[in-house]
């Protein structure tokens, strides 16, 4: 017999394999479509950008050294006085570039437009001086739409720098953008030979000597963001703090040697209601700096390029491939277990996929839109769900007929005959439990194989069943496992049902020896009476005669107390005061159990009182030892309970007490001590 009363045989029916075949097959083909369909779907969008974003939670915060941010921000404005609305003092930017000319600074990257001539044609003159004499200057030019062409590609139009600027630059790039829909800039500015000039981030590179840029070629390789963290990560300093020779702030000499200086705007403050060129990120969904400006955007992906980090995506052959794989072998396999073992194998699953994905982002730079594994995961465990529920309605159908071998005859005959008892609902009914449980059961049926596992236990359920449970009129509830639930007074009264659970309990105790896997089966048994709910805890369609309440769990803490005393049958005071005289027991002390406040009285059962007088001299001498250690006598009691051992050997109570006393020992008893003994495990 299995562990669970409707638990079918071993999966060898053909019928079954079948149903099973089925059942995989189609949940490969659930997990497998919806992958897909999340891919190339526009609704899937958000779980591939997430996917992109989430490893970047974790990931640790690089600051590259190779750049430098010089920002015209709020400070700078209001301490140059210069106006948010309209052009800065070109002299300033001459000033700036005159200064990374004698530090000598790598290159000087503008993310700023100068596209007209300005108010004063001596300072543009100065400006264009600076920026021949430096050498390495490289500004931007706008990428405004004018529309779309014949073949619905969109047009656009280049807006390069002021004539005078522009011949004086060492070159020139496009600052145009590439946000996605949730306006996160996650790709590069991807190119085509239809360009009329490369992006800002790839000429600077070019002019910084990246080794990227020796081939014209690798300018139209796809490549994704590698972003180093949140904003302001990469150096950067107010652009009045690199001009202002006169203020305390002003940056030492030298600070931009050897650097690659990106200048442009980073301001917070707002007007009519636009906000300048600043984008989320993936770190926006966590940090402080929700945006980043664009020139940092294009800082970073010169890094990228001059680094030589940037991202990779996966083909979209080879990701379609691995969802469809996926998704077969999660359907598939999911849809084979059972629901408990299909959810941790799931959850292993997810964590799998989630390192892996991590893994490949931080060590290989390469992103995979990995949540839709995870989607798959969820669709297939879903209907790994379904699939066994449906299994197993039809398979308790099947066995319906075989209920009989778990419930006992009256029980079965009350289902039957008066309906009243399928309706969900309980009524409180004092109740003698038992408890029942293989001692060692997991390393005796280790290895063992299933059909023989199955043999040996449906012997053993029989035995115990016809010859002591039913034979004395008690109702099994469920078999949990290799345990056995029953109890007596109900569904029928009996008013000597601690009588019927103790003589059950004893037959079951002198039953001849079993053996399995060549091991002897010893049953451990506890009894206890008390008041529990009883009755129907199923639904008309689905039948769940037991019992719920505390007393339930006390007589499952009597059966596993066994293991701790090396009993075999212990009971409750409240069971041994309804058996009086009818059967020999010996007291064993007061305990506090697991998820109890009050201490039980436990008692062993020994036999049939008639053999009172075999068992007198071990009683004696064991209530002697016991009361000494009541009273706190524990050198006393430890002597008593080594005579008690003298007389039986093998007695597990003296044996638990002298350990008792041996902890004990070691902190001083306390000031209330009654003798309880509190175990802090079931």
């Amino acid at each position: 017999m299995s562990k669970n009363n409707f638990k079918p045989g071993p999966d060898n029916n053909p019928s079954r394999k079948s149903w099973n075949f089925f059942g995989g097959t189609l949940g490969a083909l659930l997990a497998a479509a919806a992958g897909a369909s999340i891919l190339y779907l526009k609704f899937g969008l958000g779980l591939v950008h997430l996917s992109y974003d989430l490893p970047y939670a974790i990931h640790p915060i690089i600051q590259p050294q190779e750049a430098v941010m010089v920002y015209l921000d709020d400070d700078s404005h209001q301490i140059l006085n210069q106006p948010y609305n309209a052009p800065w003092d070109r002299s300033l930017h001459a000033q700036l570039i005159n200064r990374l000319t004698a530090e000598g600074a790598k290159a000087v990257v503008f993310d700023i437009v100068f596209s007209d001539a300005g108010p004063n044609p001596q300072v543009d003159e100065s400006l264009a001086q600076a920026i021949r004499i430096n050498g390495k200057v490289v500004l931007a030019a706008d990428c405004a739409p004018t529309g779309y062409g014949v073949e619905g590609v969109e047009a656009k139009q280049i807006v390069p720098p002021y004539g005078a600027f522009e011949d004086a630059a060492a070159a020139i790039g496009s600052d145009e953008m590439n946000p996605d829909d949730d306006l996160v800039l996650r790709q590069h500015l991807p190119m085509s030979r239809d360009d009329q000039i490369d992006s800002l981030s790839w000429v600077a590179a070019k002019i910084a000597g990246a080794a990227i840029t020796a081939s014209e070629d690798n300018r139209f390789t796809i490549r994704w963001r590698n972003y180093y963290g949140p904003a302001t990560t990469i150096p950067n300093a107010s652009f009045y703090r690199a001009v202002l020779t006169n203020t305390p702030d002003f940056l030492p000499v030298g600070y931009f040697s050897n650097k690659v200086v990106f200048v442009g705007a980073r301001l917070k403050t707002q007007f009519s209601g636009e906000r300048k060129d600043e984008f989320p990120t993936p770190y926006s969904r966590w940090s402080r700096e929700k945006f980043m400006p664009g020139v940092e955007l294009q800082a970073t992906d010169f890094l990228n390029l001059l680094r030589g980090d940037w991202l990779t995506r996966l083909s979209a052959n080879a990701e379609l491939g691995i969802l469809l794989a996926s998704g077969v072998l999660f359907g598939f396999g999911l849809a084979r277990l059972r629901p408990l073992a299909a959810v941790a194998v799931s959850i292993l699953l997810a964590a799998l996929v989630g390192v892996s994905a991590y893994l490949s982002f931080v060590h290989l730079r390469i992103w995979f839109p990995w949540l839709l594994l995870i989607v798959q995961i969820v669709i297939a465990l879903a209907w790994s769900v379904v699939h066994n529920s449906i299994r197993l309605y039809v398979q308790n159908k099947l066995y319906e007929a075989s209920l009989a071998l778990y419930l006992s005859p009256k029980l079965v005959k009350k289902f039957s005959t008066n309906k009243e008892l399928l309706k969900p609902g309980a009524k409180k009914e004092t109740l003698t439990i038992l408890f029942t449980d293989i001692a060692n059961f997991t390393s005796i049926s280790d290895g063992m194989d299933s059909d023989d596992l199955a043999r040996h236990m449906n012997s053993y359920f029989e035995t115990a069943v016809s010859q002591c449970i039913h034979h004395t009129d008690g109702t099994i509830v469920k078999y949990i496992g290799d345990a056995i639930f029953s109890f007596w007074n109900a569904p029928d009264p009996q008013g000597d049902h601690q009588l019927r659970a103790c003589e059950a309990a004893l037959q079951f105790r002198n039953l001849p020896p079993q053996f399995m896997n060549g091991q002897l089966l010893v049953t451990r048994i506890g009894l206890h009476t008390g008041v529990a709910n009883v009755g129907n805890f199923g639904s008309t369609t689905r039948v769940d005669y037991t019992a719920l309440g505390e007393n339930i769990n006390l007589a499952s803490r009597m059966e596993g107390l066994n293991k701790y005393l090396g009993t075999i049958v212990l009971l409750t005071a409240q069971t041994r005061g309804g058996i009086e005289g009818r059967f020999t027991t010996r007291f064993l002390g007061d305990f506090r159990l697991k998820g109890f406040e009050k201490s039980v009285g436990v008692y062993e059962l020994m036999g049939a009182p008639d053999r009172a007088a075999d068992f007198q001299q071990l009683l004696d001498a064991f209530a002697g030892a016991l009361k000494l250690f009541q009273q706190g006598k524990l050198t006393e009691a430890e002597t008593a309970f080594r005579k008690v051992l003298e007389i039986e050997p093998k007695d597990g109570p003296s044996t638990f007490y002298l350990k008792q006393i041996a902890g004990l020992r070691e902190h001083p008893l306390p000031a209330d001590w009654k003798g309880d003994v509190e175990l802090k495990e079931k």
